[in-house]
């Protein structure tokens, strides 16, 4: 069942700690971005890497039928690619209810490609701790369930697609959102 994060997130961090508040998107964040922001960077984070291991059941599934979409897993070494936007703390009002889904807002060091720097900023990842994770599956089974969910944001596979194309645009090779990819290609080419 869905685990509503907002109350939680608001109590996390202090906001007017930070001089300048930065966010890392490395999921629908990188494509789809809803919220008005100060500056936009490509940006790396460290020692993560994204995989299709959280349920969605409020944007791309629902509560019966629930969706899969991004969180970040702690892998040694790993570099994960992204955008990171520069917000004023109001921003998370909106954010935090985008995230709801058992999302904890944590602080990270994020590398401002284009700025050339590193900053300390905000990111969105889904524990296994929380009631919304499903875990990790084979990409088969990852792809059937994204496949066959929807929600009020649209069909999963959409938001497996667009990423997709996103990473492309930006030269960018993520082995496990190809493999989901392929395998969703498979089952919709034996429809």
């Amino acid at each position: 069942m869905a685990h509503d994060t907002q109350h939680i997130n608001k109590q996390r961090q202090n906001l007017d700690a930070f001089d300048e508040i930065w966010v890392f998107g490395y999921g629908s964040l990188i494509y789809k971005v809803d919220f008005p922001y100060l500056k936009s960077s490509v940006a790396h984070l460290y020692g993560y890497e994204r995989r299709f291991w959280q349920g969605s059941h409020d944007h791309r599934g629902t509560p019966e039928n629930p969706g899969r979409v991004l969180t970040l897993t702690p892998v040694p070494q790993a570099r994960c690619f992204g955008r990171a936007f520069q917000v004023e703390r109001e921003v998370f009002d909106h954010l935090d209810h985008r995230e709801k889904n058992g999302y904890l807002r944590e602080i990270v060091e994020i590398e401002l490609v284009t700025e050339n720097r590193i900053v300390e900023g905000l990111v969105y990842i889904a524990s296994p701790e929380n009631a919304a994770f499903l875990g990790e599956a084979s990409s088969d089974d990852i792809a059937r369930q994204i496949y066959h969910s929807s929600g009020p944001s649209g069909p999963n596979r959409d938001y497996v697609f667009q990423l997709a194309d996103a990473l492309r645009e930006h030269n960018e090779i993520d082995a496990h959102v190809f493999d989901i990819e392929s395998a969703i290609c498979r089952i919709h080419e034996q429809k």
